[in-house]
């Protein structure tokens, strides 16, 4: 390989991990703990720290579906080189940078989809229209059925024939049901993905849909157990420690999902020369989560925590439940889906079921969704002209 050519890669695996470090200082480090902190359960700086190893965690083990959606699912017909890589993350980690700057959450999935496209295009690739489909459904359907649940988890917590030793305990059954059956690296055959009712049906030599269901059953009324006994004998310490678990569970799937906006376009580069392995590089995005995470992620954590909506330790957690479900279904899909859009909505949602308009800020809603969309557009210009005039070079 010729020395410009190792020069190229050298720059673009740098570019990958600063867009992980941006990742973690912003959507990956802040979202997760986000609400907790603005329920008072665990300070700032805590949350930044368990937020980065909890990226990093889930990084390694279930990071692959995003990854290779990014990295060749985007786009058709070409290879993106590594000057395009190049393209691809610094557009997305310097509108991320703005976004941690100014404090809005800038939707880390919008900017790197966006600049993949652009710069696909640029390089004479077909559009993937069914990803796109895909992609844009889920990004859609985010904030409604986010929002939506969060909403309606909101209105019965505070409801007196709905007490919270009863209805937190469903809650978190719903979510062990979900955690025993989504799957992670090296529980599978041979080390590959697996999920924990798999694992049990093949120890066991009984795998199928009675063991899965009997697992998650298990795990349901384990969970539901466990929840009822110490929100019953503490409610307050209870719900905290629920919220706690809760924005660590939404914490691993951040890093699950972010990791691939960070590494996928890398990917299919180191993948033709046979560099370093998938695995290196998910474990190289998980440390620039994890770092960004420790170093930069409390600037945003305050900004969601106390900007948006009043939040109580009940809001919380019904921010927190939808936003852990809409995440693994997005790992499972491979779709990259942005951390902030999946808790902003839950936060509005649980503020507005309560408090009603007086718990919401209009205008901060207002801007951040403007940037959203702001940030897919600007995105593709901006990767699509970079390439256009470097190729003209």
């Amino acid at each position: 390989m010729q020395l410009s050519a190792i020069a190229l890669f050298l720059v673009a695996a740098l570019a990958s991990l600063f867009m992980a470090w941006v990742i973690g200082a912003g959507s990956s480090g802040a979202t997760p703990f986000a609400p907790a902190v603005g329920a008072n359960a665990i300070p700032t700086m805590q949350a930044a720290f368990l937020v980065g190893l909890l990226g990093f965690a889930g990084a390694i083990t279930q990071g692959a579906n995003v990854s290779a959606t990014v990295g060749e699912g985007l786009i058709g017909g070409v290879e993106i080189p590594a000057i395009g890589v190049i393209v691809i993350l610094l557009v997305g980690a310097g509108l991320m940078a703005v976004g941690i700057y100014t404090g809005y959450p800038i939707a880390t999935a919008f900017t790197v989809t966006g600049a993949v496209v652009g710069v696909g295009l640029a390089l004479g690739g077909t559009p993937a229209w069914d990803t796109y489909r895909q992609i844009g459904a889920v990004w859609v359907l985010t904030p409604v059925v986010g929002g939506g649940i969060a909403y309606g988890i909101a209105s019965v917590l505070p409801r007196p024939d709905a007490p919270e030793r009863y209805t937190i305990p469903v809650l978190t059954a719903v979510v062990g049901v979900v955690l025993a059956n989504v799957e992670f690296a090296f529980l599978g055959p041979g080390g590959t993905m697996g999920s924990l009712t798999g694992l049990v049906g093949r120890q066991f030599g009984a795998p199928g849909l009675s063991t899965a269901v009997g697992v998650s059953a298990t795990v349901a009324v384990a969970v539901a157990a466990a929840v009822h006994w110490d929100v019953a004998r503490d409610q307050a310490g209870g719900l905290r420690r629920v919220l706690l678990v809760l924005g660590s569970l939404v914490g691993f799937s951040a890093g699950s999902s972010q990791v691939g906006l960070a590494v996928g376009p890398l990917l299919p580069l180191f993948d033709a020369v046979g560099l370093l392995s998938p695995a290196i590089i998910l474990a190289g995005g998980g440390v620039g989560i994890l770092a960004g995470s420790w170093l930069g992620a409390p600037r945003m954590i305050k900004s969601l925590a106390q900007d948006y909506s009043a939040l109580g330790p009940r809001r919380s957690i019904s921010a927190l439940v939808p936003a852990f479900l809409i995440a693994q279904v997005a790992v499972l899909l491979g779709v990259p889906v942005s951390f902030n859009e999946i808790i902003v909505s839950g936060i509005i949602g649980s503020g507005a079921a309560v408090g009603g308009g007086s718990a919401v800020d209009p205008r901060k809603i207002l801007v951040t969704v403007g940037a959203w969309a702001g940030s897919l557009g600007l995105s593709f210009v901006v990767g699509y002209g970079v390439l256009t005039a470097v190729q003209l070079l």
